[in-house]
């Protein structure tokens, strides 16, 4: 698993990396997290749920990451634990998120992360079996 920054005119894009859909959508939200925060000034003391719903795969990493964009505002982040799973109406998303009460002090946040975005919003597989979850996110 990983994950990636690119580059966008003003804003910047978040990929994540992994051998399973899921394991993607977790370090999409490392990324993002990482646009703000060094990951390595956070601490995994505590543990938070965060859940998000969706007709498809796009719109379901549309939904966590802004969750994630949401609880960032009290909360740093340092991993992610992603399930997903089919309902009869759409897809759900459970996550655990690693971390501790944000102290802007301590994890001198860098840059404040508004909202994930539709662009470049894309969920996809490659030819060698890895997972790629990515979108802009405004800054």
């Amino acid at each position: 698993m990983s994950w990636t920054h690119f580059e966008h005119e003003a804003d910047i894009g978040v990929r994540g990396i992994g051998t399973t859909m899921e394991e993607a959508f977790a370090e999409a939200a490392r990324a993002l997290v990482a646009v703000s925060i060094p990951l390595e000034k956070v601490r995994e003391n505590e543990v938070r749920n965060l859940q998000a719903g969706a007709p498809d795969v796009e719109l379901l990493l549309f939904a966590f990451l802004n969750e994630v964009v949401y609880a960032l505002r009290t909360f740093a982040f340092a991993r992610f634990s992603v399930r997903i799973r089919k309902t009869d109406k759409d897809l759900q998303l459970n996550a655990r998120g690693w971390g501790e009460p944000l102290d802007p002090a301590r994890h001198a946040p860098v840059v404040e992360v508004k909202a994930a975005t539709m662009s470049e919003l894309a969920v996809t597989r490659r030819a060698d079996g890895t997972w790629v979850a990515q979108c802009i996110v405004d800054v």
